[in-house]
C-alpha cells in the first residue's frame, strides 16, 4: 500500500483514528491537482494498536509525511519477526519504525528508522475530509489494470492528454488525438456497478441512454502514474465519469480502498 502511495504522492497526510488509518492527498482539484483517499482498517494490519488523539472528542492524529521515506523503512522489514511503529518527539516529531530482524544468536537485531513528520493542528483538519463524489454520469468496471497500463503507456508517447469515455452498456474507450494521429482503444463487456447513492436516489446516470458516452479529457501522466503505481492488486476496480469535469477511480481490495480523483482538462 505504501509503495503505491509513494508513487502517487511526494507528500501526503496520514490520519490515525481508533479503527482506521487514512492516507490523504488533497491537491485542490479546482487548480488541476489530483486527490487521493486511501482507507485501511487497522485490525487487518496490526496485532496491537494504541493511539490517543488530542482530546476525547477529537480522538485523531493528523501527520504530514513523505511516503517514500516510510516505504524505504518498511522495505527493511520484509523478513522481520516484528515491526513497531511509534510516534515520538525527540528533536522533532518522528514516526519511529523499529524492525526486529531474525538473528542466529539468541539476541535479536533491531533496526530503527526515524521518519520526520509534521503534526497538523486541529484547526486545519477540515481540509482533509473525504472528498465528496460528484453526481456521476457513468460508472463502469475497469478492464484488467495491466492491460490498461500497457495501452496508456504506448499512448503517452503520442499525447499529453487522454479522453476516457464510457457508457452504461459496459463499453469504455481510451482515445488520443493530435495533429498527426488519432488512436482509440475499445473495451467491451466490462459491466456497470449497481450504484445507488446513500439516500436511495440514483446518480445522474438514472434515466440516461445506455449507449450514450460520458467523457472527460485528463492528463495522461496522472493516469499512467496511478496504473504504474498499482501494487495493491485490487479485487474490484471501477471508474466514475462526470462529463467534462472529473474522473474518479475506486480500487477495492479486501483490506484497502483507494479513491483517486483526476480533474478534467478544460
Amino acid at each position: 500500500v505504501i509503495n503505491t502511495i509513494a508513487k502517487l504522492a511526494k507528500t501526503c497526510t496520514l490520519r490515525l483514528t481508533v479503527g482506521k488509518l487514512y492516507f490523504i492527498l488533497s491537491d485542490k482539484v479546482a487548480n488541476g491537482g489530483v486527490s487521493m483517499w486511501c482507507e485501511l482498517c487497522q485490525g487487518n494490519f496490526f496485532d496491537e494498536y494504541q493511539m490517543e488523539g488530542v482530546a476525547a472528542e477529537h480522538n485523531e492524529i493528523y501527520l504530514e509525511l513523505v511516503p517514500e521515506n516510510l516505504s524505504r523503512a518498511l522495505k527493511t522489514a520484509l523478513n522481520a519477526k516484528a515491526v513497531k511503529i511509534k510516534l515520538t518527539n525527540k528533536h522533532c516529531p518522528c514516526l519511529r519504525v523499529a524492525v526486529e530482524l531474525p538473528s542466529l544468536s539468541s539476541s535479536s537485531r533491531i533496526v530503527t528508522h526515524d521518519i520526520p513528520v509534521g503534526v497538523i493542528p486541529r484547526r486545519l483538519w477540515n481540509d482533509f475530509r473525504e472528498p465528496s463524489v460528484p453526481d456521476f454520469d457513468v460508472s463502469i468496471y475497469l478492464p484488467v489494470l495491466k492491460t490498461m497500463k500497457s495501452v496508456v503507456e504506448r499512448m503517452k508517447n503520442l499525447s499529453n492528454s487522454i479522453v476516457i469515455e464510457a457508457n452504461l452498456s459496459g463499453e469504455m474507450n481510451l482515445k488520443i488525438e493530435n495533429d498527426l494521429v488519432s488512436v482509440t482503444t475499445h473495451f467491451k463487456d466490462l459491466g456497470n456497478p449497481p450504484w445507488a447513492s446513500e439516500d436511495g436516489c440514483q446518480s445522474s446516470a438514472e434515466g440516461r441512454d445506455v449507449e450514450s458516452m460520458a467523457e472527460a479529457r485528463i492528463d495522461i501522466k496522472k493516469l499512467q502514474q496511478l496504473l504504474a503505481g498499482q501494487q495493491v492488486n485490487p479485487t474490484k476496480a471501477l471508474c466514475n465519469i462526470v462529463s467534462q469535469r472529473i474522473v474518479h477511480f475506486v480500487l477495492l481490495h479486501e483490506d484497502v480502498s483507494l479513491q483517486y480523483f483526476i480533474p478534467a482538462l478544460v
